[in-house]
């Protein structure tokens, strides 16, 4: 890698992600020439600890350059994401599972299914994992997966993560969403693999942002304040789709402007309809973005964030993902019959937006009920 800065470096990772984008959502998963990109521009290490060869960057640097791969392809920017974040979770393992994961590297490609759906039991030195974990992208690029699972220590719950190698997952082609498609978001499953003790940390500290091994800022902030891994890549979605519209628009223009008059009754070419499209798009982005921004900077307190910052950032990434659906579906409905072919980028990036808005980390209602609880305190 260079010193060039991660959101550089991400500037080809969209072009070839734009270039494979109709052929990757064919396909339903990445192409292998994008990941290796992707992983070249450093997405993997960004989160990395440092004494294994890694950045320990910013929030806010990652969610730019999040949003610049979206402005090509908002799958590849999502898994561009959860790459950078996952890794960051894997670094609340104790060291010596720090140390079996980045052995060769600070690049291998970590994958996760936070949702503790699986099982864990406890043996000497370890766990015996199994259950059936969904919707998780990228997993046939993996090279580790981190699994929740449901586990019980001295008779009480205690849901653990643990951090399991390529080989010993079975995979299941299970993905076939209409939006996000190229995410390839399959079904993992395993029955009985012993997993070290070195290679699991509990749920609770990695949700609250206690690392085993680690004192790094990026390490020690609660999950709730990195929801922009989730509304990073819709930034970019709505960036891509204004830029396809406004193409659209100039034509639409320029046509009118040589074309003859309207007969009488007939539906006449108003200018303003697309200047107001523009506009206000333009502007809800820019509004977006700034929420974004002012989230990655809340999040790069680390332990200093307050829990009233913590859900504020929260609610910020909900709101600006639901600012960035109001924006793609103006703009699908704006580039009318012709743009909305599936040669054209815009329906992609409308689907996608709506696709990921649905995730239950960007659900407003939750955020809002967070944030409102730590003003109003009844």
């Amino acid at each position: 890698m260079s010193d060039e800065t991660l959101a550089s470096a991400a500037e080809d990772v969209s072009v070839l992600a734009a270039q494979y984008a109709t052929q990757m959502e064919s396909a339903r998963r990445l192409d292998p020439a994008v990941v290796k990109t992707m992983l070249d521009a450093g997405f993997a290490r960004h989160f990395v600890p440092v004494r294994h060869g890694g950045r320990e960057g910013t929030f806010e640097e990652l969610t730019e350059a999040v949003a610049v791969v979206g402005e090509g392809c908002t799958s590849t920017a999502w898994c561009a994401s959860l790459t950078a974040h996952v890794a960051r979770m894997a670094a609340h393992l104790p060291e010596e599972g720090c140390a079996q994961l980045w052995a060769e590297g600070p690049d291998p490609l970590i994958v996760a299914s936070l949702t503790p759906i699986g099982t864990a039991e406890k043996v000497d030195g370890g766990w015996r994992l199994s259950g059936t974990w969904p919707f998780i992208s990228a997993v046939d690029h993996c090279d580790w997966a981190l699994l929740g699972a449901k586990a019980t220590l001295d008779g009480e719950p205690a849901p653990q993560m643990l951090a399991v190698r390529r080989s010993d997952l079975r995979t299941e082609d299970t993905w076939a969403n209409v939006g996000m498609a190229a995410t390839g978001s399959n079904t993992v499953t395993m029955t009985d693999v012993f997993v070290p003790d070195a290679l699991s940390m509990s749920r609770t500290d990695l949700f609250a942002g206690r690392p085993a091994a680690s004192t790094a800022v990026c390490h020690t902030v609660p999950m709730q304040a990195t929801t922009t891994m989730f509304a990073a890549p819709a930034l970019g979605a709505a960036r891509g789709a204004l830029k396809s519209w406004t193409g659209y628009a100039e034509g639409k223009i320029r046509a009118a402007a040589s074309a003859p008059p309207a007969l009488p009754g007939m539906p006449t070419f108003n200018r303003a309809t697309y200047d107001v499209t523009l506009t206000r798009s333009a502007g809800e982005i820019d509004a977006a973005a700034a929420l974004l921004r002012n989230a990655s900077v809340l999040a790069d307190l680390g332990p200093r964030i307050t829990v009233e910052e913590t859900m504020r950032s929260w609610r910020d990434c909900a709101l600006a993902t639901e600012m960035l659906v109001t924006v793609t579906n103006r703009l699908f409905r704006g580039v009318g019959t012709t743009g909305q072919t599936m040669s054209n980028p815009v329906q992609r990036f409308w689907r996608d937006v709506n696709s990921a808005a649905g995730h239950m980390a960007l659900k407003f209602e939750s955020a809002s009920s967070a944030w409102s609880a730590q003003v109003i305190q009844a």
